[in-house]
């Protein structure tokens, strides 16, 4: 098999009816990798806007369980991805990201922006740092992947083409990436997070090194000083000169996805596991009455009761 032929399987497919063998060819076989990197640095990104930290430090569970809160995000997303979002566990695992996010009042727009990270983030990553350029079907398919992902998840008015998707993220960030504490709390947690993941005495290095991949957007919203010029050169470098290796190696000939059994929650996962084993706790009892879902709330809020 050629390095090249899963691209060119890629390019012979339509971007919008095979949406999702496009989007499981990139994910689980070309970049896994990059899109794992990518999506840990999506949902940091989410964690600028104040509506959206503010519910987070409410609930406690970046304080407590981080890397459980982690591990279920990965994981119920690429089941969802591995298997299809109509198959049996894929329909599985979207009943407990809607139940999880049912508890809580969520607004569309915050649903909307957190499914715009998951689309172009990976994007611009790999424009950055990917082995070779995406395809264009590889970006369209993305759009229409998690286009359909978000109706099942009762989120409501997704824009109906790729650009316009990208311009509601691009105007919500410069509409709401404020500093806030809550902002600076939990985006803390979240590098303390990335930074467990090193032996001790790599971790100050660690830290510094997730603040040298942030933009300046980003590093004002969470209230963080930027890393030394030099380390964000040296950072940039290194992921290139990675690419740049990869692109000789073998092609992976299977998918990756829903097989990360090394997570540190779930030991051996899939094995031994479902779907609905995953999944956050009730709301903690003190949870304020603001952050509460109710039935009479009005719809959009990213929960769907069909889906429960």
């Amino acid at each position: 098999m050629g390095r090249y032929d899963v691209r060119d399987r890629i390019a012979s497919l339509d971007p919008v009816d095979d949406h999702l063998e496009i989007y499981r060819l990139s994910a689980g076989r070309e970049f896994p990798w990059d899109y794992t990197r990518a999506l840990e640095f999506a949902l940091f990104r989410t964690y600028c806007v104040p509506s959206i930290s503010k519910l987070l430090a409410a609930t406690g569970e970046f304080r407590d369980r981080p890397q459980q809160r982690y591990d279920d995000t990965a994981l119920l997303m690429a089941e969802i991805a591995a298997h299809g979002y109509d198959s049996p566990r894929g329909r599985e695992a979207l009943r407990v990201v809607n139940r999880a996010h049912g508890r809580y009042a969520i607004t569309n727009d915050d649903m909307l922006y957190v499914l715009s990270t998951f689309v172009y983030d990976p994007i611009d990553w790999l424009e950055r740092f990917g082995w070779r350029p995406l395809h264009p079907h590889e970006r369209v398919a993305a759009f229409h992947y998690y286009r359909e992902v978000g109706a099942r998840m009762g989120i409501h008015d997704i824009p109906d083409t790729y650009q316009a998707f990208r311009n509601f993220k691009v105007d919500y960030e410069k509409a709401n990436f404020v500093y806030t504490e809550d902002n600076r709390v939990v985006g803390t947690y979240t590098v303390d997070l990335f930074a467990s993941w090193f032996p001790g005495f790599l971790r100050p290095a660690a830290r510094l090194g997730v603040r040298s991949l942030l933009d300046e957007r980003m590093l004002r919203a969470f209230g963080f000083d930027a890393a030394p010029r030099w380390l964000t050169v040296a950072a940039e470098a290194a992921l290139k000169a990675r690419a740049r290796i990869v692109r000789h190696f073998p092609p992976r000939t299977r998918s990756v996805l829903a097989q990360q059994s090394r997570n540190r929650t779930y030991p051996g996962y899939p094995r031994g596991y479902s779907p609905a084993d995953l999944g956050a706790p009730p709301p903690p009892p003190d949870l304020p009455g603001e952050f509460r879902h109710t039935r009479n709330r009005p719809a959009g809020n990213g929960y769907h009761p069909d889906h429960e």
